[in-house]
């Protein structure tokens, strides 16, 4: 019952949001009067996300390292993690030939008259982040404290791993203590994650409010093609993911997709994939998922599993092409998409990472990265499928590797509590 009442308050936070952004922006004496009333409506987004950003760390770092030190060796993660990482760049492959295929047969580009900006001068996107060696470096923490308030979630992961591994070959007395600490500071934490859910109507009403109140519903008119074309490439791929994942759970992959109807809607209305975290473990683990599994695979998937993401770097990358008349062949569009493969692992720490690898491949293809601008007004909206898809796609991919392990439980457990993480750690 109380993820229906979440959904639907949810929902009904949405409406109310459209609405009174549409009077602000019908009603403000100047676009900079509705801004500003914008930036206001906004503190509630704001704070719900801070709220949802305290959870993370503890919540992470205390389910990885329990869930690593009941695992027993580093032969179970190395397998655990080799799984995860072919599902994860199997989805990413047919995620970003998704995007090229819709963008080919869509035309969302074409007939497109807008003069286009010669300079991609104010983007303020920080192309230069996105190296291999910079990422490679930044992976590993120099100081796990700092990664904990960063919420630097694949450093925490780094750490954990190597914590969680040691922990598991101590056999003393103290192990045990340490072990039930980590697995009590996890349940507490989903507990607090409970609590700041009920905050979450008024984050989705802030966000979609103070969208709406800036750029007005007409911008959705404009863009409409765009909009409509990337829907129907995400909508194939949410298709194609519960499909892949009835393959492997059968049945039980749609129980999956009621108990994530809950993070799933926030994290589409809030365009935050952190926003998700918490609330998704916690169904993942009603869901009969052991915290060892979700507690790894999850967090790995936030970084290198990013379907939404994946699909709109060639889809974008292409309807810009077509806005410019710059024509591309099959084989530099293939090669477009390995390169954009490679590019995008570990995007989830880049400020607007999509646009970001958008931004630094299209000049290696002759195409000015300054087309970016045509959708910088709507890409909120568009932040908003991707999210849903990114959350989707690792809610799957974590069941699907808890079934190969034969972690997956055959019953989830009650709506209104989830199961005591001690409990499950052992079952």
């Amino acid at each position: 019952m109380k993820s229906n009442r979440l959904t639907i308050m949810v929902l009904l936070a949405m409406v109310l949001g459209v609405v009174v952004g549409y009077l602000v922006h019908a009603n403000a004496a100047s676009p900079e009067a509705a801004k500003e009333i914008a930036s206001y409506l906004g503190i509630l987004t704001d704070v719900f996300l801070r709220m949802i950003k305290m959870i993370i760390a503890p919540l992470v770092f205390a389910t990885l390292v329990a869930g690593l030190a009941n695992m027993g060796d580093a032969q179970s993660v190395g397998r655990v993690g080799g799984r995860a990482l072919g599902w994860f760049i199997g989805a990413s492959v047919c995620s970003l030939f998704l995007g090229l295929f819709f963008a080919n047969v869509l035309k969302p580009g074409y007939g497109l008259h807008v003069e286009l900006p010669t300079s991609a001068e104010g983007l303020g996107l920080k192309t230069s982040a996105l190296n291999f060696k910079d990422f490679i470096t930044h992976v590993f923490p120099k100081n796990i404290f700092e990664a904990m308030a960063a919420n630097e979630v694949l450093q925490i992961l780094v750490f954990a791993l190597f914590f969680g591994i040691a922990l598991g070959y101590l056999n003393h007395q103290k192990k045990h203590m340490l072990v039930d600490l980590m697995e009590e500071t996890s349940h507490v934490m989903l507990r607090v994650t409970e609590y700041v859910m009920r905050f979450a109507p008024l984050g989705v009403f802030g966000s979609v409010a103070g969208t709406i109140a800036t750029h007005g519903l007409g911008m959705l008119m404009v863009f409409g093609k765009f909009l409509l074309g990337f829907y129907i490439a995400l909508a194939a791929l949410w298709l194609l993911l519960i499909g892949a994942g009835y393959l492997v759970l059968g049945k039980d992959v749609f129980r999956l997709l009621s108990l994530i109807r809950g993070p799933v809607l926030v994290g589409f209305f809030t365009a935050s994939s952190e926003s998700t975290l918490p609330k998704l473990m916690e169904q993942l683990e009603k869901f009969g998922i052991k915290p060892r599994i979700t507690g790894f695979v999850l967090p790995l998937g936030y970084s290198f599993n990013l379907d939404g993401s994946m699909i709109y770097t060639t889809f974008l990358a292409i309807f810009i092409a077509q806005a410019y008349g710059i024509e591309m062949s099959l084989a530099a569009q293939f090669t477009m998409l390995a390169v954009l493969m490679i590019s995008s692992k570990g995007i989830a720490g880049v400020p607007r990472a999509s646009l970001v690898v958008v931004a630094a491949v299209l000049p290696m293809f002759g195409l000015p990265e300054a087309g970016i601008l045509l959708i910088l007004g709507i890409d909120h909206f568009l932040d908003m499928g991707r999210t849903l898809t990114n959350v989707l796609g690792n809610a799957i991919a974590t069941a699907v590797v808890a079934k190969w392990e034969g972690d997956e439980g055959d019953e989830p457990a009650s709506d209104d509590a989830a199961l005591p993480l001690a409990q499950a750690s052992h079952a």
